[in-house]
């Protein structure tokens, strides 16, 4: 499966989105393709099971608080607006504008930044 979209372009999306408030980022989820690398067509329900397990966002925003307790980020934060970002599984509160999805997770909810989030899947 190839993600797509990760960036969110569209200013009447971007006017809606809440702002993320402590410790907390908002990102966005990509849009998974309707057929696998195979060609095999993938039914509604196996997209949007996918999509809720999904491991790979966009960091839109970050809260004020996010990353500036020192005694858990010792060295400052895990990730910054504009990365790419390996999360954990169904975390987050998870919500769609314009039929996209997004999620606000904890700062400590990154598992890693990536350079270029194609290629990876959950396992």
């Amino acid at each position: 499966m190839t993600a797509t979209n990760l960036k969110v372009d569209d200013e009447n999306v971007l006017a809606k989105l809440p702002e993320p408030k402590g410790y907390k980022l908002l990102i966005a989820i990509p849009e998974l393709h309707g057929k696998t690398e195979g060609g095999v067509y993938m039914p509604d329900s196996i997209k949007h099971m996918e999509e809720t397990a999904s491991i790979i966002g966009y960091v839109i925003s970050v809260g004020t608080e996010a990353y500036t307790d020192k005694d858990r980020f010792p060295n400052g934060p895990w990730c910054e607006k504009g990365d790419f970002i390996i999360f954990r599984s169904y975390s987050g509160t998870r919500f769609k504008v314009d039929n996209k999805e997004f999620r606000i997770i904890n700062d400590d909810t990154v598992e890693a930044v990536v350079e270029d989030p194609r290629g990876y899947t959950r396992a």
